[in-house]
């Protein structure tokens, strides 16, 4: 028991000063003064990852594929989840003369029709407070649970297209490194096809990116089709994947995060090709995937995406936090179908949808059958399941198209070893 005697006056600190610049989006005083003296020049670190190695060089690689026929345009648009970047690996490692991949987009902050309380430029993101635990967009974190220390460090990288909006405190230094959004993308993919060419999209998250394309000039006309990898079908029977939001039972979280671009998507008039989620769980088996990884004949994107897959399922066994993670093989499927493997005895269906945009949570983002007003979409029902593990494994292990270095422990050997000397 403390007695007057032997207290003790604390000053305790219960509010920070709010910023004076009444403009800024920076709230509290200190956040700036904080910011200032981290980007200070004074007593900063002595190494870099330019320094750090005594011979370290900046060496691009570029394929030289100008004897070959390009495969069909591509463009990928993805989130931060595993799945999605395990279907980036699958793409890459396809040969260019079935598909070329032009460009892959991440998923964006908010979503269409919603206003942020603090930042209305960006949208309330109401739907987004579902996204479960871990699913941040954080790269290394979120994304690849720790392993994006194994991956080779690229010297590129990118500020955004405009700093201060973005919430830093002032714009970057080099402009030239702003990363352009994804409407300049889509007008430099336009700009560079061929006569006659058409593009095929694959998203693997909500839909916002490709609603802004919609919206863009004479974007329809050069899309040949959309590949959409969500959305939850025939509601009596099959549930959603939406388990943060318990009263909504039968939406799917890339439907479900941004409704309203859903809506306008299937209301459109462009070629879509569903991938549901009740497809997507037939493939959902840690044990079957690794199974086809787990060979001594690999290539640094088989052997990562093994190490990948092997530490969710571990952590899906151990933490109850971790039990939906399955969900991230569920996401490789639309690559592999855009792909194009004869071998997996694909079936589909086509079904009058339209989707669910009232903004009650307890629906919001479920897809219906309506015969009198929905659209007709192409909808994937079957997939030879052996045939699709063997097929995606295949691809990773081949050795055409594989990453030059293969690790950041390879290049930090080539980064600390002399350069030969000619004779």
């Amino acid at each position: 028991m403390i007695t007057i005697v032997s207290a003790v006056r604390v000053l305790v600190a219960t509010k920070a000063k709010p910023s004076h610049d009444s403009g800024s989006l920076l709230e509290k005083e200190f956040y700036e003064s904080f910011l200032d003296v981290l980007n200070s020049q004074k007593q900063t670190g002595r190494l870099n990852i330019s320094t750090q190695f005594p011979y370290y060089k900046e060496v691009v690689y570029k394929p030289d594929f100008e004897k070959k026929i390009m495969g069909k345009p591509v463009v990928y648009d993805m989130d931060m989840s595993s799945g999605d970047f395990l279907a980036l690996l699958y793409l890459l490692k396809l040969p260019v003369e079935l598909t070329n991949l032009k460009s892959d987009w991440l998923g964006n902050l908010c979503y269409v029709g919603q206003v942020h309380p603090t930042f209305p430029a960006i949208g309330d993101c109401k739907y987004a407070k579902a996204i479960p635990q871990g699913s941040g967009g954080l790269l290394d974190s979120d994304t690849l649970y720790g392993l994006a220390c194994d991956l080779p460090r690229s010297p590129r990288r990118y500020t955004a297209e405009n700093s201060v909006k973005s919430g830093a405190p002032r714009d970057a230094d080099h402009p030239e490194l702003r990363q352009p959004s994804e409407v300049d993308v889509w007008k430099s993919i336009v700009e560079s096809l061929d006569p006659g060419s058409k593009i095929t999209i694959l998203t693997n998250g909500p839909l916002t990116n490709l609603v802004k394309i919609i919206h863009s000039k004479n974007s329809t006309s050069v899309i040949q089709e959309v590949y959409i990898v969500g959305g939850n079908i025939d509601n009596d029977t099959n549930k959603g994947n939406v388990f943060t939001v318990p009263s909504n039972e039968h939406a799917e979280f890339n439907i479900f995060l941004d409704p309203l671009a859903a809506k306008t998507v299937f209301e459109s008039k462009l070629n879509i090709t569903l991938i549901p989620l009740q497809l997507q769980e037939r493939v959902c088996s840690f044990c079957a995937i690794l199974n086809k990884l787990r060979t001594k004949s690999g290539t640094p994107e088989s052997a990562f995406s093994e190490r990948l897959l092997s530490r969710l399922w571990q952590l899906q066994l151990r933490h109850s936090s971790y039990h939906h993670v399955d969900i991230f093989l569920g996401e490789i499927l639309g690559a592999v179908i855009l792909g194009g493997h004869s071998h997996l005895n694909l079936t589909y269906n086509f079904n009058p949808l339209k989707i669910v945009a009232n903004g009650d949570i307890s629906n919001v983002g479920q897809i219906i059958i309506d015969e009198e007003r929905g659209k007709p979409v192409k909808v994937m029902e079957s997939v030879d399941v052996a045939a699709y593990y063997d097929h995606f494994a295949e691809v990773l292990r081949d050795q055409n198209q594989s990453a030059v270095i293969g690790s950041f422990q390879e290049q930090e050997e080539i980064w600390n070893t002399p350069p030969k000397q000619n004779i």
